[in-house]
């Protein structure tokens, strides 16, 4: 079911979580508990997160257990753990990529690993998804490292446009959406500043894991059926419900599968 190499071919729902999101003697997450239940591993590579000690145990803590590995690349802003936008020239992303993904790739080659996707992180995920402009210079930047490595996304009401885009620079595409998040009706993540943006009840997100990987319609925010194209689901484990939750989301899917 994984390939220590990262050579996955994207068959079914795959779980990713965020990880490796500690800093010297600060801790951030619970990676060895939900590492056994995840597919794909979205490290961070320093600049929102993570420090090379840290990325090294993630990395190994990946391949102990068979989980594709991710760079998780961030605007330089340690301090807002890189939910703040900045005011980056295309040649500074595409410099901060490559910085970023290097990085988390010498730490993979010595320990035997590759990086095996991209997943931006933070405010540079959601500013490359509502600037056209930004989106194609993280293609570009991508497709410049090389391998064919996909790009994680999140997936909205129309993927169209976004898989035209990378049809057109050669970046395979992985669509994500998110098993407690609440949606707006273009499929867009509902504010977390707005009431009821995350869901919080362990039952719900299962649930909400459940309609995802089946194609099932979810209620946006206004009420409104919305459906979703997947190829990836992204869980959170920084809490022990949120262990027991993606522990849960594992179980479903599996029992999907049989």
């Amino acid at each position: 079911m994984h390939d220590n190499n990262g050579g996955r071919v994207v068959e079914r729902l795959l779980l990713n979580c965020d990880m490796g999101e500690s800093f010297g003697s600060w801790r951030m997450g619970l990676d060895a508990e939900v590492m056994p239940y995840i597919d794909c591993a979205n490290i961070a590579c320093g600049y929102h997160a993570g420090d090379p000690g840290i990325m090294r145990r993630t990395v190994a803590l990946a391949l102990e257990h068979g989980v594709a590995i991710g760079a998780h690349p961030a605007y330089p802003d340690l301090v807002g753990f890189g939910r703040r936008s900045m005011a980056c020239s295309p040649e500074e992303i595409r410099d901060l990529l490559h910085y970023q993904i290097g990085a988390l790739e010498g730490i993979c080659k010595v320990l035997g690993g590759r990086v095996a996707y991209i997943k931006p992180h933070g405010a540079l995920y959601n500013d490359m998804m509502a600037d056209p402009l930004k989106l194609r210079t993280v293609l570009e930047a991508v497709a410049a490292y090389g391998r064919d490595l996909p790009l994680m996304l999140m997936a909205t009401a129309d993927n169209r446009t976004a898989q035209a885009l990378g049809d057109e620079i050669g970046v395979p595409l992985w669509f994500e959406a998110f098993a407690d998040r609440a949606y707006t009706a273009s499929g867009h993540l509902v504010s977390r500043r707005l009431p009821g943006a995350v869901h919080h009840d362990p039952a719900r997100v299962v649930e909400q894991a459940e309609r995802l990987a089946r194609g099932d319609t979810l209620v946006a925010n206004d009420g409104s059926a919305l459906k979703l194209a997947a190829s990836t689901l992204c869980v959170h484990g920084d809490n022990d419900s949120s262990v027991a939750a993606v522990r849960q989301i594992r179980q479903a899917l599996d029992a999907m599968e049989r």
